[in-house]
């Protein structure tokens, strides 16, 4: 099982603060740092700074670490359009040496487009967008260099483009995510290199892999993309430490534990996490809620990794 550490900037984080959790998660072994695409908080507190682009962090994050896969779960269709994004997801590869992946999903919240002015239409065409632009984006990164890229859809249209610049990786890994039983595991089969089934009790998941084993069959695909899932962290060296976790994220820890949560000590940890292993999980996001909690990383770096 690899393991990465996934943030969420928008409920309150600087730069430096990103920076200090993607190299303590680089130090201790991880295999990624991702963090989430939002431009507003969830809930209470005061999400001060306020919000930064996923983007322009892991362009700086590109040049400040050396090994760890650095990804978005996920870009949202609505925020950008698919050309200048696929522009950008390439040259943050080619900083990064190639340790980029690429998350991307329709949206769903509502708030945020109404706060920064961005449109937010109905589900299906959220839904329809988002297949344009990964039509539009991994048709752009795969086009031979010296041709040229063209796409006719009803929202949008490229005409003539070089189709530069590449990713260093060909082809660099999209992940596609969510629990839709038909659009999504039909997309994933198309597109994706991982999906990942974000925030779910484990005994859900296998379900959901099995939608999308279904439609990559149907596609003619040989094999499934990767599978993956995503859920909070909550690890201490006892009870206390724990539930002292548990406080400073506002979340109950019978609560987390019930909706598929790595909580508990290290040891309750790993059985967690092999719980999620045998439900067919190759790779694990694991939600770090209270960025300025290195110990908890080191903790889980020195006492849960070496065992799954």
């Amino acid at each position: 099982m690899r393991l990465v550490i996934f943030t969420e900037p928008q409920q309150g984080a600087s730069h430096d603060d990103l920076l200090r959790v993607a190299k303590a998660a680089e130090d201790g072994g991880f295999d990624g740092f991702f963090r989430s695409d939002h431009y507003l908080k969830m809930g209470d507190g005061p999400g001060l700074p306020g919000p930064s682009d996923a983007w322009i962090t892991l362009a700086a994050l590109a040049v400040q670490t050396s090994r760890i896969r650095l990804g978005t779960l996920v870009s949202s269709a609505t925020f950008r359009l698919p050309g200048p994004l696929a522009i950008a997801v390439a040259q943050v590869d080619a900083m990064s040496g190639g340790r980029v992946e690429f998350g991307l999903g329709g949206g769903w919240f509502d708030a945020e487009h109404k706060a920064y002015g961005i449109p937010f239409p109905a589900v299906g065409e959220r839904f329809d967008r988002l297949e344009e632009q990964l039509e539009i984006i991994t048709g752009l990164w795969k086009t031979a260099e010296g041709s040229t890229f063209d796409f006719d859809g009803k929202f949008y249209q490229v005409s003539d483009s070089p189709a530069l610049p590449k990713p260093v990786q060909s082809p660099l890994p999209v992940i596609i995510g969510g629990h839709g039983k038909k659009r999504t595991p039909d997309l994933a089969a198309r597109f994706a290199a991982e999906f990942n089934v974000p925030f779910s009790k484990i005994e859900d998941i296998p379900a959901q892999y099995e939608r999308v084993r279904a439609a990559s069959a149907a596609a003619g695909r040989a094999e499934p993309p990767a599978f993956s899932a995503a859920t909070v962290l909550c690890v201490g060296r006892d009870d206390a430490e724990v539930r002292r976790r548990a406080a400073a994220i506002g979340r109950e820890v019978e609560e987390m534990r019930e909706n598929g949560g790595v909580v508990g000590t290290p040891a309750e940890a790993v059985e967690t996490i092999k719980r999620y292993a045998a439900a067919g999980s190759s790779r694990l996001f694991l939600q770090v809620l209270d960025l300025s909690d290195i110990d908890h990383i080191d903790l889980v770096a020195s006492d849960v990794l070496p065992h799954v």
